[in-house]
Order: C-alpha cells, then structure tokens, then sequence
C-alpha cells in the first residue's frame, strides 16, 4: 500500500518552498554541508533536500529541527504571532466555541426534533 499524497494549495507551496529557500541560504551562508546538519538534525540528506525545496511532506519537527541547528528556532515563536484576524473576530465580540460540540450531543438533538 502507498502513501496517500496530500493535496497542498499553490499559494501554501509558494510559502513552503519560499521557507525551503531561506532555510537553504542561511545554511550556506553559514558554510554548512547538507550532510553536517542533516546529521546534527538527526535526519536524513534527502529529508533536507526535500525541507530546502519546501516540500510538504516533511514534518513540522524536521524543519523544526533544522532551523534549531542554524540558530533561527526563535523564528519559531514568530508563526502565529501576529493573530490579525483572531484581535479582529475578538475586537467585533463575536463568540468563538473553544471545541467543536460532542458529536453524542448532536445525535441527541437530531432524535429530540
């Protein structure tokens, strides 16, 4: 059986293979061998190969990693940081459920009507 593949949206691949690219340049510019921090990362050639070319596959904790090894894991903190839409949604008072409701609740609302 073979992995099902993940459609990923262009303007997402953009951004990732965008990531893959500086990832790529701040390991040259530090004169680091794809095998130095492959190793240091604990990960495979290819899997660096694939997070310098912005591919979705590889996890999150491989580039993750990587950017721990090139010293940019405080750039990390930076995702999500700036929440404009949520300030936006909690600034207009519109509630916001914190889970989705259980799906045994809905059950018992769709035999009650």
């Amino acid at each position: 059986m073979g992995r099902e593949k993940n459609i990923v949206l262009p303007s997402l691949q953009r951004l990732l293979e965008e990531l893959g690219e500086n990832i790529r340049l701040a390991r040259l510019r530090r004169k680091f061998s794809t095998m130095t921090i492959a190793e240091r990362a604990g990960i495979a050639r290819n899997t660096l190969r694939a997070i310098e070319r912005g591919d979705a596959s590889v996890t999150f904790g491989a580039y993750a990693r990587v950017l721990l090894c090139l010293g940019l894991e405080k750039d990390l903190r930076l995702i999500a940081h700036d929440d404009e839409l949520g300030r936006k949604i909690q600034d207009a008072g519109l509630s916001t459920k914190t889970r989705a409701p259980r799906l045994s609740n809905i059950h018992k609302k769709k035999r009650h009507a």
